[in-house]
């Protein structure tokens, strides 16, 4: 049987090369706000399954003790995990920023696509944009989260 922290990581490779594909192939031919949207998603659970991996595996080395709080645990990767990984300062920034924008879509009562940028609204009518090249951010954070997640487990068999 499979480790945690391993499927948490074929997951995350899966949902970055579903992400990148809907980016670079499919978002240009088709231009639909919610592809954008989607791949926010989809970056933003990649993150979330690399994150969880790097702690499974930590908790498995006894390195630290998780808890039953996502934001405690990411509390506890920030802290213990980030730097171990080379994860740095504008990364763990970003990973917010995404988390807390994905929060406000959640609540949104409507987006709208203009000028290649993603606008949400809120019920009280504040509104957040996503630009083109913001989304693009987030993705590429994704694929080097992933690969510094997979660097640090390079004493393992080739996963």
């Amino acid at each position: 049987m499979a480790q945690k922290f391993i499927e948490y990581l074929l997951e995350a490779q899966k949902i970055t090369k579903s992400a990148d594909h809907l980016f670079y192939i499919t978002f240009p031919l088709i231009k639909d706000k919610r592809l954008l949207m989607k791949i926010l998603t989809e970056s933003k659970k990649a993150i979330i399954c690399c994150i969880n991996s790097i702690l499974q595996y930590e908790y498995l080395q006894k390195s630290i003790k998780l808890e039953k709080d996502s934001v405690a645990n990411f509390k506890i990767f920030r802290e213990k995990c980030a730097e171990k990984y080379s994860v740095n300062s504008e990364e763990i920034a970003l990973i917010i920023e995404i988390f807390n924008l994905m929060e406000k879509h959640k609540k949104s009562t409507h987006e709208i696509l203009k000028d290649n940028k993603i606008i949400i609204l809120s019920g009280e009518m504040n509104q957040d944009s996503v630009s083109l090249e913001k989304t693009k951010s987030f993705l590429n954070l994704t694929k080097s989260l992933l690969a510094k997640t997979k660097n640090g487990f390079k004493n393992l068999r080739k996963i």
